[in-house]
């Protein structure tokens, strides 16, 4: 009599580091969709002004550094042109990333009631929070073509450029924030530090100032922070001028170790999330 062969089916995350899952990702694409879209209508239900938001902060901050910064401090005349115009084209793209990091640190914890009860890739989460943020740039960016008409700047052949920054800074905020999402998830204290760090990584990229300031002997050095690339690079593609090639190629070699390290921790600790979130 023939013995049934009976077998079981065991779903868990890779161990250590296997590898990223593409095809399990694209296999949850649909979920992916919906987290996105979850957020978007989160962040603006209940609000009066809605997306007029993504134009206030950056245009708010704006006019303060460029009291504090530009005339007191005397940045403006490291500028050539309007310096209120060069602090709005680094803040519009800083303020994309600094949210996007800022959310998909906290992301994690914010889908507790998900991560517990049913499986699915947990990158999709903090993913999903960066993927998000692009609707608020997209309207931020819009005022700054409006900008651009008043300060008569024209385009250059360079703006072409400026989904390759783009890209790369959402690369870099993938790699930050599902760093922090993990590491918030065993040690709650790291959603605190996540505010200084992000206030601090400010001043230490060239949105207030101009990348000249930087002696050439420590360029490259400096560029190892690849948000400097990324705002370097958009800023020369919106408002023309030379690109700094060596600053942007670090940067963009920058993130992408930093998004492997970042992966590489994530798929390590993934397993646990449920058990200590």
């Amino acid at each position: 009599m023939a013995q049934s062969i009976q077998r079981k089916l065991r779903i868990e995350p890779a161990g250590s580091w296997q590898g990223l899952p593409l095809t399990e990702l694209w296999r949850y694409r649909e979920l992916l969709y919906f987290f996105v879209w979850r957020d978007i209508k989160v962040r603006y239900k209940q609000t009066v002004l809605g997306a007029a938001w993504a134009i206030i902060q950056p245009v708010a901050a704006t006019i303060l550094f460029t009291v504090f910064f530009g005339r007191l401090g005397g940045l403006s005349k490291q500028v050539n042109g309007s310096y209120s115009l060069f602090v709005y084209v680094g803040l519009s793209l800083w303020t994309f990333y600094a949210n996007a990091v800022t959310l998909a640190a906290s992301s994690l914890v914010g889908s507790s009631h998900l991560i517990s009860k049913v499986y699915f890739p947990r990158l999709l989460i903090p993913v999903s929070a960066i993927v998000s943020g692009v609707v608020d740039f997209a309207v931020a960016f819009g005022f700054l073509l409006v900008l651009m008409v008043v300060y008569h700047v024209v385009p250059s052949p360079q703006i072409l450029l400026l989904p390759l920054f783009v890209a790369g800074t959402m690369i870099v905020a993938a790699a930050a924030g599902i760093l922090f999402s993990a590491l918030i998830v065993s040690y709650r204290d790291f959603r605190y530090v996540i505010t200084y760090v992000v206030q601090l990584w400010l001043f230490a990229t060239p949105v207030l100032y101009a990348l000249d300031i930087i002696p050439a002997k420590w360029r490259l050095l400096y560029a190892v922070n690849p948000m400097v690339g990324m705002i370097a690079g958009f800023r020369g593609a919106v408002l023309g001028g030379a690109l700094p090639l060596d600053v942007i190629g670090v940067g963009f070699v920058a993130a992408a170790i930093l998004l492997g390290l970042a992966l590489r921790y994530f798929t390590t600790v993934e397993r646990r999330f449920a058990d200590v979130i």
